[in-house]
């Protein structure tokens, strides 16, 4: 049975995020992923950044609003 647990390299050990379960002694295989820094400001969505030349108004926010799923089929009462 394969587990995948995660972890993280510090120091020259491996420090995992969750106990194997039913695991007392196994082979494992350990792959080092490259870690990337982020910017964060280029994953945040800021007020008017899809607008283009237009700017959205309280209606337009009033016409995308959910109000739940229509129901699909009618409910008749049952005597």
């Amino acid at each position: 049975m394969l587990q995948t647990i995660q972890g993280i390299y510090r120091n020259g050990k491996i420090e995992l995020a969750e106990v194997p379960q039913d695991i007392t002694e196994s082979q494992v295989f350990v792959t080092f992923l490259t870690s990337k820094s982020v910017s964060l400001d280029s994953q945040l969505m800021s007020f008017g950044m899809f607008s283009g030349s237009q700017q959205s108004t309280e209606s337009d926010f009033q016409d995308a609003e959910f109000h739940g799923l229509a129901p699909c089929f009618s409910v008749k009462e049952i005597k």
